[in-house]
């Protein structure tokens, strides 16, 4: 008998918190067969344990249906990363199980949430820092916010926000990890580790719809997302199932990025998304004798803002790295006395007055 023979076999035992086969959340582990004999571990939580004899006769029962005569099965606590794997399975497959994007009342006119997308042409400009930063000023005005992390591939929200936990299930909901009073959701919280994701189109759709239907919110403000680079399937996604969603275009002040940030801007012009602007991110360096210095060049994000027809809403200066050793900070969020955290402030009390306009 194979291993896949012997996972068939008991495929249909299930775990009783989660009611998902013990195969398929991870808890059979170091299967091994030879002739008439099979061994496993059997991963229990401590609560669990009263059921180590129930779980033997199952398992036995059908592993002997195969002609298997010697069953050996090993049981282990299970540990805090094992249950953090096993909460990752169960909302991947939620994920899969979820019906194609469909209408949210999140996105209804009359639900008061103000959609922001976060985009940019290409990656390493600094769009996810921009997401965190603008979330938490407006987090720190009082309002209410929510991040959809939409970068199915290069998600980096979870880390960069020094999330550790997982979001929870309540009855049939997800419900997400809140973090510097910002309700967060992202793709790296439905995969294991750092694997890549390996989606293709529709399943991305059905990632975005578990995002916007079946999550508990609850009460928003501002839903910000942090789109993938360039003009792909999420960002089509996007602008076609949320049709009052507004876009910030992130680019440096190099040329090539506000090149290709212009086509996605084209592509929310075509759609009928409205522009609030341009961030440009990386726009100098100040040195301590406080004289600016112009990595990048210079003058990207008017090129492109005027290109677009929008305004240039902040151009964010490069940060010198913090070298105190305090791990207490959050790894992307500048600190509050800090040029860039005024930027944002300053930029997060402009949109609410837009808003209020």
């Amino acid at each position: 008998m194979t291993k896949d023979e012997l996972v068939a076999a008991i495929a249909h035992i299930k775990d009783d918190e989660h009611r998902l086969p013990l195969t398929e959340l991870g808890l059979i582990r170091d299967i091994t067969t030879h002739k008439d004999y099979a061994a496993m571990t059997l991963l229990l939580a401590p609560d669990a344990a009263s059921r180590e004899e129930e779980y033997k006769e199952q398992i036995t029962q059908a592993v002997k249906k195969t002609g298997i005569t010697d069953v050996h099965i090993r049981f282990k606590a299970i540990s805090n990363e094992e249950k953090n794997d096993i909460i990752a399975i169960k909302l991947n497959k939620s994920v899969r199980r979820a019906p194609t994007l469909m209408s949210s009342p999140l996105v209804a006119g009359d639900s008061g949430v103000t959609f922001i997308a976060v985009a940019s042409g290409k990656g390493g400009v600094g769009k996810s820092t921009v997401t965190v930063n603008l979330a938490a000023a407006l987090a720190k005005q009082g309002k209410r916010v929510g991040i959809i992390d939409a970068d199915i591939y290069g998600y980096s929200i979870p880390n960069m926000l020094g999330i550790k936990e997982l979001p929870q299930k309540q009855g049939n909901r997800i419900v997400p990890v809140e973090s510097q009073g910002i309700k967060v959701i992202s793709t790296g919280f439905f995969v294991q580790g750092n694997k890549p994701v390996v989606w293709r189109g529709p399943m991305l759709g059905k990632m975005l719809g578990t995002f916007l239907n079946e999550v508990e919110w609850g009460p928003l403000d501002y839903m910000i997302l942090d789109l993938p680079p360039g003009t792909g399937d999420v960002a089509l996604d996007v602008h076609n199932r949320i049709p009052n969603c507004a876009e910030i275009l992130v680019t440096t002040p190099h040329g090539t990025a506000h090149h290709v940030a212009a086509r996605a801007g084209e592509m929310a012009i075509q759609t009928n998304h409205p522009i609030l602007g341009v961030i440009e991110n990386m726009s100098y360096f100040t040195d301590p004798a406080g004289e600016r210095h112009y990595l990048f060049g210079r003058g990207g994000g008017q090129k492109l803002a005027e290109q677009l027809n929008t305004k240039l809403l902040a151009e964010v200066p490069i940060q010198s790295m913090d070298v105190s050793g305090d791990d207490s900070s959050i790894p992307a969020l500048f600190s509050e006395n800090s040029v860039q955290w005024h930027i944002f402030t300053e930029l997060a009390k402009n949109i609410i007055q837009t808003q209020k306009d």
